[in-house]
């Protein structure tokens, strides 16, 4: 049974690989922050996230993509312009999964 459990959690651990390493730079962190006070509906454009950033502009548009394959964040056209928001369908619900397991194997060490 513990073998069992423990390729079950490596399996979840590999399926957040993205997102945890998405997520796991400090950049991006800002990026994201940025998305969450901004305004969702549209969304916010690679200028808006540059000034809450204080980012270059390549510097923003290189870490959105890894934010977008990662399914962090989506992208909305309209005609040439892009509005880049947190994803609701986000992997981000897949590692609070992972967080969930985790701690209910903590809990039954106690």
């Amino acid at each position: 049974m513990k073998h069992e459990v423990t390729a079950n959690h490596a399996a979840e651990f590999k399926k957040n690989q993205k997102v945890l390493t998405a997520i796991g730079d400090e950049t991006r962190q800002a990026i994201l922050m940025a998305l969450i006070q901004g305004q969702q509906d549209p969304g916010m454009r690679v200028g808006e996230i540059k000034e809450k950033t204080h980012l270059s502009r390549p510097a923003v548009s290189h870490h959105l993509k890894i934010l977008k394959e990662a399914q962090i964040v989506s992208v909305r056209k309209e005609g040439t312009i892009n509005y880049y928001r947190l994803d609701a369908k986000s992997k981000l619900k897949l590692l609070k999964n992972l967080v969930d397991q985790i701690e209910m194997l903590l809990s039954q060490c106690e």
